[in-house]
């Protein structure tokens, strides 16, 4: 299996990969005579959400990666726009109620501007300053939670905050 990186100085034929909903209403990615139902993954750097976005199927194996979706077709560039819409929601954490650990998971209560939500985290993951500022914290299941100015929080969600940020 070869992997096509859209964007990659040199690579020949990277322009060949168009996106698609199909009936079944899942993402394919297609590529020459190779076509696959896939999923979006976002890469690092998490500061820049919109670029180097991974396209893998349902073993998780990697059939593309898009460097920058202005690189793609516009038909393409829409549908690959409402699937990480679809996958990728980021909840604006706006109060921590609590953060209690057990073995190996630490749970997490907040308030978000979506409204509340329960989630876990691995013990050993720790909320990560961003460049712009804030801090980011990924889930187990991969959902990401921000804090845009962990200052702005009342006393108590900021203490349990603190507890876990260098």
């Amino acid at each position: 299996m070869e992997l096509t990186v859209l964007g990659e100085p040199g690579i020949e034929g990277t322009d060949a990969l168009t996106l698609e909903r199909r009936a079944d209403g899942r993402l394919w990615a297609v590529r020459g005579d190779a076509a696959r139902a896939v999923w979006v993954r976002r890469c690092f750097p998490w500061s820049d959400p919109e670029r180097f976005l991974s396209l893998r199927d349902d073993a998780e194996e990697e059939f593309a990666l898009v460097r920058d979706p202005a690189e793609l077709d516009a038909e393409s560039r829409g549908v690959l726009e409402a699937a990480l819409v679809a996958a990728g929601f980021v909840f604006a954490i706006t109060r921590v109620v609590a953060i209690d650990e057990e073995v190996e998971i630490r749970h997490w209560r907040v308030e978000t501007r979506q409204g509340t939500r329960t989630f876990q985290t691995r013990l050993d993951d720790w909320p990560r300053p961003l460049p712009h500022g804030g801090l980011l914290i990924r889930d187990v299941a991969g959902d990401l939670y921000h804090l845009p100015d962990p200052t702005t929080l009342d006393r108590k969600s900021r203490a349990l905050v603190w507890a876990f940020v260098d």
